[in-house]
């Protein structure tokens, strides 16, 4: 998307930090840049290893993102998992334009340590560009992707050994072919090339 879109190129462009989420970032970094100290971190790995700290230290958290229904999952099973985490706030990612305000407002006045928004992209990011300014009140903005559906448990990790192998995406199309079997029919090639050309 960012080769093909300057506007989602630009967002990108404006984070603090890109991680590498995929095993095919890693393994290009490692061959075609050296960079052999470059590990995976997939959001849905990072989410408990912070909520952890978080837990300890009196961090909390803020969910935006995903349907209702996995939201609220999501956060249930969050206190579930960690009873000692505060979860200040939640809010699913349908929403319009009009209701965009109040939703900052609310996250603002109720000040999380983390807001972690899982609304897809470009949509995450193009939220956080419109209201990086406006989130005063925010210790740190994580895009999440789909992290609530997986912390819901509407959608099962993939097994380790294929995450290790770099194959998640594929059980990923399998579990949902309709939505990510046209997606990465029509990316992935694309995404090779443009990452051994880079």
């Amino acid at each position: 998307m960012c080769n093909e879109d300057n506007a989602v190129h630009q967002e990108f462009l404006q984070a603090d930090q890109i991680l590498a989420d995929g095993m095919p970032m890693v393994w290009i970094a490692r061959i075609k840049h050296g960079l052999q100290n470059i590990e995976r971190v997939a959001t849905t790995d990072l989410y408990h290893d912070v909520a952890l700290v978080a837990q300890d230290v009196g961090a909390s958290f803020y969910l935006l993102g995903a349907d209702e229904k996995s939201n609220a999952a999501a956060v249930s099973n969050t206190q579930k998992f960690y009873p000692d985490l505060h979860v200040v706030g939640r809010r699913n990612g349908y929403f319009g334009a009009n209701e965009e305000d109040a939703i900052v407002s609310e996250i603002n006045d109720l000040a999380p340590d983390i807001l972690w928004i899982g609304m897809g992209v470009p949509r995450e990011q193009q939220f956080v560009s419109r209201n990086l300014k406006k989130l005063t009140n925010v210790g740190v903005i994580k895009t999440s992707g789909g992290l609530f559906d997986f912390l819901s448990l509407k959608n099962p990790r993939a097994p380790e050994w294929m995450q290790n192998l770099g194959l998640e995406w594929l059980y990923r199309t399998m579990q949902e072919p309709r939505r990510l079997g046209p997606r990465y029919l029509q990316t992935n090639h694309k995404a090779f090339f443009i990452m051994l050309r880079d």
